[in-house]
C-alpha cells in the first residue's frame, strides 16, 4: 500500500543506550565536533595536548586489511580517526594491514581508498605494513639477540593446545630454550625459504603462565610460500597482526592508535613489543572504543563473503549489504552516514543500534535535498471520459516543498493516466479514503477525479477505470467547497517512461543474526528484494543522473542505479514513514 506523504517529517531523537540524551538537528546535519560534548577519546587527546605528551602532536591511522571492502562499521572508525586528527591540526593516514597474502589484492586497496574519499575524507598516499617488512625483520632479529624470541618447530595445533586456558597455565615449548645463536640461524633460514609452510614459526618469549592468553609466547612470524600483491615472492615469512601493528604505528609516528574493543586484550602485547625495541621516536598509545553494529545485518567480512559466495547477494556493492559500496549504490548519502556516526558517539561498551536510526538520518537528508517526482510502480490504467480528445496540459509541480529555490517543473497531463493499483478498491473497507466506484480523489498537481465505471477481465480482475475529472479544481480546491479525503499520484500514460524498481526489505529476519550461536545465514531473508520491471515514471525521471536520489511522491526515496547497462533502474533507499519515531514511541509507552 502506498505510504502517506511526509515531506515535513523529521527523525525523532535517540533516547536509547548510546550515551547521548538525544540528537539535535545539528547532529543530523553534521555539526562540527566542537559543538558536541567530548567523548572519552577526545578528552584524552585534549589532555595529552595540555600535558605536552607527544610534543603536542596528534597522528592517527586507519589500518584496514585489503581483503574486502569497507562497511558502515568501518565508517565509524574512519570518522573517528580522521576526525580526531583534523580537530587538532594533525594527520591521519590510511595504512593497509597487508600481512596476509591470501585474499589480499590491489583492487580491494583501491576500492577502500575510494570509499574513504566518498565518505568525505582525504586518504592521501596510502601506507602499507609491507613497507616495513625489512624493518620488522630486523627488529625480530633484535629480539632474538636479546633472548626475547625463539624459533619453534611445533605445528599450529600443538602450539594452540599448549597455551592452556584461562584456568590452566600453558606448557613451555621444547624449543623455548634454544640459544640465541641457533634461533638466529633458524630465523635466517626461514627468511631464505629453507622450510615449508607451517614447519617453523618465530615466537616471542614472554610467559606461558601469563593471565592474558595473548601473552603466552605469541607467534610473530609464520612461513607462507605465497605471492604478495605488492612484494611478490620477496618474502616467504609474514608477520602476524600483533607483530606488525604497533611497530608500523611507531615507524610512522602515530601518537594515538585507536582500535575497536576486540583488540583490548592485544594492548598488553602491543606495549610489550614497543618496550623492547629501539624505536625511532615516541611510543604510540593504543586506546579501544566500541565498534558499530546494526540490527538485521552482519558486519564481519567472513559473513559478508559467505553471502556473496553463496549467491544470496550479487556482490560487494549489492544495495542490501552494509558495505559503503552497497549503501552508496542504494542512495545513502555520505553526509547522513557521518552524522549518524557522530550521533551514536564513541563508547566503551559494544552495543547494537537499530538500523531504523540510520535510516532516519538518511531520510532527513533526502527530505531536505531530494527532488520530488511521480512514479507508478504497479500501474492501473485510468481513462478520463470527459477530457478533451488529444489534448495535453502541462501541470506545474513543486520540485521540493522544503526548498523554495528548487522551483517547479511541468508535468504532462492527458486523458489517459496510470495510477497505483493499491490506490483503488472495488469494495473498500472503513478508513480507505482513496479511489473507489463513485468516489472522488485529488490528483497531485492535478484535478479532482471521480471513478464512474470499472472494467474487469475474464477472471474478474480490474484492468481499467473509467473516470471523469472536474475542470474547476485545477487549483487543488473545489469552488463549491466539497472536500476529498485523499490525494494520489499519477503519470500520463501517453508520456510515461518505463523503468525497473528494486524494493528492499531487511537482509536478515533476526534483529541480531547469529546471536543464538547459529550460522547467521540461517536467518537470511529470501524476500529481501523485490524487482518490479513494469513501473511507469514521469519523463523527467528518465534523465536522472546515475547515483542521484529523488523522492517518488508517496512512495519513498529512490536512487538511480550507478551500474552499467541501458535499462532505467531505481533502488528504493528508504521509505517515507519514520520507523525510528515509532520505535521511540513504543519505548516510551512500554
Amino acid at each position: 500500500m502506498a505510504e502517506p506523504s511526509e515531506d515535513s517529517a523529521r527523525p525523532a531523537t535517540d533516547a536509547g543506550g548510546t550515551g547521548d540524551v538525544g540528537a539535535s538537528e545539528d547532529d543530523r546535519n553534521g555539526a562540527p565536533e566542537h559543538r558536541r560534548p567530548l567523548d572519552f577519546i577526545r578528552k584524552q587527546v585534549v589532555s595529552d595536548g595540555e600535558a605536552g605528551t607527544f610534543a603536542g602532536r596528534v597522528q592517527t591511522r586507519f589500518p584496514p586489511e585489503p581483503n574486502g571492502y569497507l562497511h558502515i562499521g568501518h565508517a565509524k572508525s574512519v570518522c573517528l580517526n580522521f576526525g580526531v586528527a583534523a580537530e587538532h591540526g594533525g594527520v591521519c593516514r590510511l595504512r593497509f594491514d597487508d600481512t596476509n597474502p591470501a585474499g589480499e589484492d590491489a583492487d580491494y586497496a583501491r576500492g577502500i581508498a575510494e570509499d574513504i574519499a566518498w565518505l568525505g575524507f582525504e586518504p592521501g598516499t596510502p601506507m602499507h605494513a609491507s613497507d616495513y617488512f625489512q624493518q620488522l625483520y630486523e627488529w625480530a632479529e633484535h629480539l632474538v639477540h636479546k633472548g626475547l624470541a625463539y624459533v619453534d618447530d611445533q605445528d599450529a595445533e600443538t602450539i594452540s593446545t599448549a597455551r592452556g586456558d584461562f584456568t590452566t597455565p600453558g606448557v613451555d615449548s621444547p624449543w623455548r630454550d634454544r640459544s640465541a645463536e641457533e634461533n638466529l640461524r633458524l630465523l635466517r633460514e626461514m627468511r631464505a625459504g629453507h622450510f615449508g609452510d607451517g614447519e617453523k614459526v618465530l615466537r616471542a618469549r614472554i610467559d606461558m603462565a601469563h593471565p592474558n592468553m595473548l601473552m603466552r609466547d605469541p607467534v610473530m612470524y609464520r612461513i607462507r610460500h605465497a605471492g604478495h600483491f605488492r612484494t611478490g615472492d620477496e618474502w616467504c615469512i609474514y608477520p602476524t597482526y600483533d607483530w606488525a601493528h604497533g611497530q608500523s604505528d611507531a615507524v610512522e609516528g602515530v601518537t594515538h592508535s585507536l582500535c575497536t574493543l576486540e583488540f583490548e586484550g592485544n594492548r598488553q602485547l602491543y606495549d610489550w613489543y614497543l618496550e623492547h625495541l629501539p624505536l625511532p621516536g615516541d611510543r604510540p598509545r593504543q586506546t579501544e572504543f566500541a565498534r558499530l553494529n546494526l540490527t538485521h545485518t552482519v558486519m564481519s567480512k567472513r559473513a559478508l563473503g559467505a553471502l556473496i559466495d553463496t549467491g544470496l547477494v550479487d556482490g560487494w556493492d549489492d544495495p542490501r549489504l552494509p558495505t559503503l559500496r552497497g549503501l552508496r549504490r542504494r542512495g545513502y548519502p555520505p553526509e547522513a552516514i557521518r552524522a549518524f556516526c557522530a550521533h551514536v558517539g564513541v563508547a566503551r561498551i559494544n552495543g547494537v543500534h537499530e538500523i531504523e536510526l540510520l535510516e532516519s538520518f538518511v531520510r532527513t537528508h533526502h527530505n531536505r535535498f531530494a527532488l520530488r517526482r511521480m512514479a507508478v510502480l504497479r500501474p492501473l490504467e485510468v481513462v478520463i471520459g470527459n477530457w478533451p480528445a488529444g489534448e495535453v496540459e502541462y501541470r506545474a509541480a513543486v520540485n521540493n516543498p522544503e526548498d523554495s529555490a528548487a522551483g517547479t517543473r511541468e508535468v504532462p497531463f492527458s486523458g489517459r493516466l496510470w495510477i497505483e493499483r493499491d490506490d483503488f478498491m472495488v469494495d473498500p473497507p472503513r478508513k480507505f479514503y482513496r479511489l473507489a466506484p463513485g468516489r472522488e480523489v485529488r490528483l497531485r498537481a492535478g484535478y479532482f477525479l471521480r471513478c464512474d465505471d470499472v472494467e474487469t477481465g475474464p477472471g474478474g480482475e480490474v484492468i481499467r477505470l473509467h473516470c471523469s475529472y472536474d475542470p474547476e479544481t485545477g487549483g487543488g480546491q473545489a469552488p463549491d467547497g466539497r472536500k476529498v479525503r485523499a490525494t494520489i499520484h499519477w503519470v500520463s500514460a501517453d508520456h510515461a517512461g518505463d523503468a525497473a524498481v528494486a524494493l528492499y526489505d531487511r537482509l536478515f529476519t533476526d534483529p541480531v543474526p547469529g546471536a543464538d550461536g547459529r550460522d547467521p545465514l540461517e536467518s537470511h531473508n529470501p524476500a529481501s528484494r523485490e524487482l518490479i520491471t513494469s513501473a511507469k515514471v514521469e519523463p523527467e525521471l528518465l534523465d536522472t543522473p546515475p547515483g542521484e536520489v529523488v523522492q517518488f511522491e508517496r512512495l519513498g526515496y529512490f536512487a538511480r542505479d550507478t551500474g552499467p547497462g541501458s535499462p532505467v533502474l531505481f533502488h528504493r533507499t528508504v521509505g517515507l514513514r519514520d520507523e525510528w519515531a515509532n520505535i521511540l514511541k513504543r519505548r516510551e509507552s512500554g
